[in-house]
């Protein structure tokens, strides 16, 4: 899957979208994890001495990258653990921070993604479109019914935008009650003034909202990265129409 786009001056950038099938492009989707995460928003990573970011789950899980060729460079990746993965640890990623009891039927029905992150220089849109272009393709094979994983805001400010927007969240795009999370950390949302102006929906969120997800409870606050998480869930039988159009655009 490929695309075409003028992202630099005097440049054609060439993006294509792939799983990756070699040890050397997770490495280099590590390392794009690693400038974002710990160079940009200043989490504390336990590999930061290997200068990438990596943790138990990454050999189990399938990676995801956008390169440009042009450059050689990977400049978005996302990871996703399939069903049959998920079987070989005693619990997912997103139970690190979030007690997900309720949705324990869909196990083997639910693709977990996470670790989803664009370089600097292309967060125009178009490697954003190709992540979610490979992730439905990705899911279509794996016949997953649903999408689970974590996106997260920057505590930057505060906390102030992350409390603003869980407020926007839960009057439209909060789950039925039997979906319902909960974080063992929550971010403490009644210490927080959510009086900032509405910003901008984060290009991750908005991709899920505009695909039809719910957001599941109250974000997690993750000291590590410094982040509120909000826990997503995208049944598949929601990409319908429009939606569908969205996610695989």
């Amino acid at each position: 899957m490929q695309l075409n786009e003028h992202e630099q001056p005097r440049e054609r950038v060439r993006l294509s979208v792939r799983v990756a099938d070699q040890a050397e492009d997770i490495r280099r989707a590590q390392k794009l994890r690693y400038h974002v995460f710990a160079g940009e928003m200043g989490a504390r990573l336990a590999s930061a001495a290997q200068g990438i970011d990596c943790d138990e789950y990454d050999a189990l899980c399938d990676h995801l990258i956008v390169e440009d060729h042009a450059r050689g460079l990977v400049v978005g990746t996302y990871r996703m653990l399939p069903p049959q993965a998920a079987r070989r640890v005693d619990r997912l990623y997103s139970e690190h921070e979030f007690s997900i009891e309720r949705l324990g039927h869909l196990r083997d029905r639910l693709i977990e993604v996470g670790r989803s992150c664009v370089h600097p220089d292309y967060r125009s849109g178009a490697v954003i479109a190709l992540l979610w272009s490979g992730l439905a393709d990705y899911v279509a094979r794996q016949g997953g019914e649903y999408l689970a994983g974590c996106a997260s805001v920057s505590l930057a400010d505060g906390g102030h935008q992350a409390v603003s927007l869980y407020r926007q969240l839960e009057q439209q795009h909060l789950s039925p009650p039997e979906w319902r999370v909960f974080p063992h950390l929550p971010l403490p949302l009644e210490r927080v003034h959510d009086d900032a102006p509405p910003a901008p929906l984060p290009p991750l969120i908005k991709g899920y909202l505009r695909a039809g997800a719910f957001v599941c409870g109250e974000p997690a606050w993750d000291p590590d990265f410094n982040c509120a998480d909000f826990f997503m869930l995208l049944p598949m039988s929601r990409l319908n129409g429009r939606h569908k159009k969205h996610f695989a655009a």
